[in-house]
């Protein structure tokens, strides 16, 4: 029954992920592709904890972990350049 469940819900992320990609490279503007990003790498992160759940792997989560805090950074670097025009001052 967990199989079901697992298998359904990596293939409603998957849609998702792609419905995330076209709105990256389709949005009508830059704040619209940022956002998308952000919820690819957060769709990518519930990819990751789901296929460890399934693998029953602990490398999964870390890589998980590891992926939440640089998409944080990315996307918080990002709004910055997008505001002031420097990342860095």
């Amino acid at each position: 029954m967990l199989d079901l469940a697992i298998g359904i819900a990596l293939a409603m992320l998957s849609l998702a992920m792609l419905l995330n990609l076209w709105r990256a490279l389709r949005g009508p503007e830059l704040p619209d592709r940022v956002l998308a990003l952000d919820t690819l790498y957060t769709n990518s992160i519930a990819l990751l904890v789901l296929l460890g759940i399934q693998f029953h792997s602990m490398l999964y989560f870390a890589s998980a972990l590891l992926l939440a805090l640089l998409g944080f950074i990315a996307t918080a670097a990002l709004c910055r350049y997008l505001l002031r025009g420097k990342v860095i001052e």
